[in-house]
């Protein structure tokens, strides 16, 4: 397995691959050291890992406001069969800029697990940003976020919420700016 972690406006962002599909995108604190040496980590993955070149052109491009769907083989490795279809119904049927209450996202699973077990499958997600938990919201609020730095976590995911409409659909460019 081969990871790579880049730095991105919320959070450094590591992302592994097992050659055939992505397996893990999961944030870090800042101040990680990875074996690039660098605080935050690498902007370089191994150019032995075509895929995950590709996942990290994918994520800067996120980020820079071009891209608002990923498409890259996934794998979300030894989850339980409820778990995967939570988090499979959220990638396919939950569009990036709009978003989805756990109550709404356990109904359409199909399921049959509560809006609070929903939270749970969230907080476990394996692929972060790539499958976008931070799209699923409670019906009073925002609800919880784990891939936040610690004190931020809701600030993170309101940011993430906000990078849809952060691009201008006249020229397909970001205009919002990291977080503090």
């Amino acid at each position: 397995m081969v990871p790579a972690t880049i730095t991105t406006p919320v959070r450094a962002v590591t992302v592994t691959s097992n050659g055939q599909s992505i397996i893990r995108v999961e944030s870090r604190e800042p101040d990680v050291v990875t074996d690039g040496g660098a605080e935050g980590g690498t902007d370089q993955a191994d150019a032995s890992d075509p895929l995950l070149t590709e996942a990290l052109r994918q994520l800067r491009a996120y980020f820079g406001g071009t891209l608002s769907t990923f498409d890259l083989p996934l794998d979300l490795g030894q989850i339980s069969a409820t778990a995967r279809t939570v988090l499979t119904t959220l990638d396919e049927t939950v569009a990036s800029g709009t978003t989805i209450t756990y109550g709404e996202l356990a109904r359409r699973s199909g399921t049959g697990i509560h809006a609070r077990g929903i939270g749970s499958i969230m907080g476990m997600n394996p692929l972060l940003l790539v499958i976008a938990c931070h799209r699923v919201v409670a019906s009073d609020g925002l609800g919880g976020y784990s891939g936040g730095r610690e004190g931020t976590a809701l600030d993170t995911k309101r940011w993430l919420l906000d990078v849809p409409s952060a691009i201008s659909p006249r020229t397909g460019s970001a205009r919002c700016t990291p977080l503090p």
